[in-house]
């Protein structure tokens, strides 16, 4: 028997719906839950619970992304930094000492379940930049398919203080959305949401589900607290709108216990957050109707009957290209008598494009000299007007 068969699992036989439904979970991590104070350590016996947890998941048919804090909280101490607020550079420092630590413990804690880790660092441009955001979900969507666990975090190496998402609640979120996940869960030194701040005010009441971000549900977010996180409740509600918006729920819960995506499971106090639509929806309609398009190509019949069946666009079907786009814009898709089909995120410029329309997918590296996509826009990547598939 493996070492991984003999850990026994956390039972997940009692998820919340959510969680239970979901596919594609992400975990958020934050500095004060995983980074032992004022060593600066890393709880690595909390570490091994969350492993855990995470291998139970996946063997209830779920992959899963995590998004971890406490690289500066971790490297300040190797560095020998003093106590206090740190300048942005000593910042930068910090996380690249603790980074490489940081990752080391997740690939040791997750190898005991025989489960293969990767490093993810990301900038806010890297998810909010469409080319980059293409490149970063091309990424985790083939990590998560060959079976890896992502851990991300904020690449603070190289932000400034003008472009920092300041927390990775949001980043969290932003991952969720970009990645089409049906559940996040931000793991935090609170139960959920409360009415009042629960530090100060013994008559706040907990809410254990929340249907809308109002701004009522805003005006209870509170301020961060102190230490080394810089998030709160407040991040945590602005997390909830990116995740929502992007049709994944989300789920504040109490991180500070062993094997805290268990406890869920046997009842443990939380807030869900609840989507109204599914990722997907919610994808297509950003695509739909919240970018301007830059160009268009012009498909042949055979095309826009694949694309009626849910089909990828791939250069074989493409007859005209129109427009100066760039990788990563959006562009129309027309049949040949100028009829709206859809509009897609383009995986080739428009330069690109001219050079494999009409052509295989296999003979693309061939003809422009380096091995891209097989299609010029995946169909998850594409909305088709209504009435059209």
């Amino acid at each position: 028997m493996s070492t991984a068969e003999a850990l026994r699992l956390p039972d997940l036989s009692g998820l919340p719906e959510p969680l239970a439904g979901a596919k594609l979970v992400v975990i958020k991590i934050g500095s004060a839950l995983l980074v032992q104070e004022p060593q600066g350590t890393i709880r690595r016996a909390w570490l091994d619970a969350l492993a855990d947890d995470v291998a139970a998941l996946r063997a209830a048919g779920k992959s899963v992304i995590l998004v971890s804090s406490g690289s500066i909280a971790v490297g300040r101490r190797h560095l020998g930094l003093p106590e206090g607020v740190l300048k942005l550079e000593e910042k930068q420092a910090s996380a690249a000492t603790g980074q490489i630590r940081l990752a080391h413990a997740y690939q040791e804690a997750l190898a005991r379940h025989g489960i293969t880790t990767a490093q993810i660092l990301l900038t806010p441009q890297d998810t909010e930049e469409r080319r980059r955001h293409l490149n970063a979900r091309a990424t985790l969507s083939t990590l998560v398919k060959l079976g890896a666990c992502p851990v991300i975090n904020e690449n603070d190496t190289v932000a400034t203080a003008e472009i920092r998402y300041g927390d990775n609640d949001r980043l969290a979120a932003r991952v969720a959305a970009m990645v089409g996940a049906e559940a996040l869960i931000l793991l935090s030194d609170i139960d959920g949401l409360y009415t009042a701040d629960p530090r100060k005010d013994p008559n706040a009441a907990h809410i254990p589900l929340v249907a809308d971000v109002t701004a009522e549900i805003m005006a209870m977010g509170g301020a961060a607290p102190v230490g080394y996180s810089s998030g709160g409740m407040k991040t945590k509600l602005e997390a909830a709108k990116i995740a929502l918006a992007g049709g994944c729920a989300m789920a504040i819960a109490k991180g500070v216990i062993d094997h805290p995506v268990s406890a869920l499971a046997q009842g443990a106090k939380s807030t869900w957050f609840m989507a109204q639509e599914k990722p997907q929806t919610a994808r297509k309609r950003w695509i739909g109707g919240s970018l301007t398009p830059t160009g268009a190509v012009y498909v042949d019949a055979g095309a826009a009957r694949a694309l009626a069946r849910g089909s990828s666009l791939l250069p074989a079907g493409v007859k005209r290209v129109e427009g100066g786009f760039e990788r990563g814009d959006l562009i129309l898709v027309k049949d040949l008598d100028g009829v709206v089909l859809g509009r897609g995120l383009v995986a080739y410029g428009a330069q690109e494009t001219n050079v494999i329309a009409g052509r295989k997918s296999d003979e693309i590296e061939t003809l422009l000299g380096h091995r891209g996509r097989d299609e010029l826009i995946h169909r998850d990547d594409l909305a088709l007007e209504l009435g059209r598939g």
